[in-house]
Order: C-alpha cells, then structure tokens, then sequence
C-alpha cells in the first residue's frame, strides 16, 4: 500500500468531516441510496456505452491502484542505469552472446527489455534499434492510457447524472405536493444527487485519472531511457560514455556512478 498516498486522502476526508461537523451532527442526512446508485450507475452506463468494456473495466482497477505503491519508482532509475552498464562491460569482456543468457531471463520480468535487448544481440544498428524502440514506447504509453481517458470521460459525466438525480428528485417531490410528509425524500434524492455527483467525478475520477497518466509518463521515461542505454550498447559504446550519457537525463541526486559502484 501507498502509505503517503493514504495519509493524504485521510487528512483531506478529515478535513472535509470537520467543515461538516461545524454544521451539523446528523450524518444520515447525506447518505440517500437511489441518489449515489443514480450516479454511479449513469456514470457506469456512459463508459460502457463510449468503451469497450475491457477498457473499462481496466479504468475501474486504476481507481484501485491508485492506493498501492508505483510499479517504477525514482530511486530505481538508478538501477536501470546500473544495469545497461554492467551489460556494457559483458559486451566489452565477452562479446554479444553474453546478453543471450539475459534476454531469456527477461522475457518473464519485464518484456520492454527484453525486446530491447533482443534487438541489440540480433545485430542491428544503434539507429535501427532506436527507431523500434521509440515506436514501442510510444505505442505501449498510447495503449496504457487509454484507461485515463476513460476515467476524464467518466468524471465530465459524474455531475451531469448528478443532475438527472436532482431532476427525478424535483419530479417526485412536485407529485407528492399533496402529502407534505413526502416532499423531503424527494428534495433529498435532487440534492443529493448533484453532491454525489460532484464528489464522485473531483474526489474520485479525476484524481485517479491524473495519477495513472502520472505513473505511466514515469513508465514512459523509464523506457526512454533504457532505450537510449540500449542504443549506446548496439553502438559498442564504452560503459563511462554510457552512464554519463544516461545521467545527462536524471536528477543529478540519483546519477550512478561507476567509481562508487561495489566491484564484483
């Protein structure tokens, strides 16, 4: 679990209880089943109507992963740098065929380099590689947040369907004008309803679409920059050109360096 990530929400729903509790004590008042199902259940059918339902299903888990830790975290950066370089050295050393032993390793853990690291040991040129590459990356970032763009769609619909709320709860409340006792459901369903609505869509939706395009542009520069290191091996560049070439793009507070690395 993403502890900070947590933290945050809780201080933030805190915050939110407090400025109620100034208001009132009765919570019940703002809990109204047919107004929250009106909303989720629109905001539900629009997506599944606008999507493919596997992509839909994709933007719902995201709302999840939102709560646990990134897969690509900054400090492993540094790692990936470690790696192309010890990879630079076994060419230097063994030639092309020790990266064959890798590459089958790969294939299980992370299929980005693998394909990466395929190409540099199948002999193709620095320029070849980077052409493929690129288009991987930017492929596999388009088809990655497809799921953000259904979670925007979900959020721009979220406070309309809270509206339809508001309207069905103004209809009840206007055919019961006759029974005094019913005009309070009827109001509660409409006004609530443009609450859920609002607090589902700036709450819920958009924050999880903004942190997993977030996590996916990180994937997309981690992959970038194994890239580039990759390119830089199929060019037979020496390891030194190669790190100092792959912290050209990295804060400088995680920049790896050869002469503190542990020798093996």
């Amino acid at each position: 679990m993403s502890i900070p990530t947590i933290i945050g929400f809780t201080l933030s729903l805190l915050l939110i209880i407090g400025s109620i509790l100034e208001l009132t004590t009765n919570f019940k008042i703002f809990l109204h089943l047919s107004g929250l199902l009106m909303v989720i259940g629109g905001t539900l059918a629009a997506a599944n109507v606008g999507f493919e339902a596997r992509y839909v299903k994709q933007a719902l888990g995201n709302i999840k992963a939102i709560f646990f830790s990134p897969k690509m975290a900054r400090g492993m950066l540094t790692n990936e740098v470690a790696r192309v370089i010890r990879w630079g050295y076994l060419l230097q050393k063994s030639g092309i065929q020790a990266l064959e032993s890798d590459v089958k390793s790969l294939k299980s853990q992370d299929a980005f380099l693998a394909y990466g690291v395929g190409l540099v040991v199948s002999g193709y040129t620095g320029e070849e590689v980077r052409h493929m590459l690129d288009n991987q990356v930017e492929t596999a970032f388009q088809r990655h947040t497809v799921s953000v763009e259904i979670l925007k769609f979900m959020a721009s619909n979220a406070p309309a369907f809270g509206m339809m709320a508001t309207l069905v709860g103004l209809v009840v409340m206007l055919d019961n004008m006759d029974d005094p006792a019913k005009l309070g459901p009827g109001m509660a369903v409409g006004l609530l309803g443009t609450l859920y609505g609002v607090l589902f869509a700036r709450l819920v939706l958009m924050p999880a679409a903004e942190k997993a395009h977030q996590r996916e542009s990180i994937i997309r520069f981690r992959n970038m920059l194994v890239a580039e290191g990759l390119v830089m091996l199929a060019e037979r560049r020496s390891p030194r050109f190669i790190q100092d070439a792959m912290n050209s793009y990295l804060d400088p507070a995680i920049h790896f360096d050869i002469d503190k690395a542990p020798k093996k």
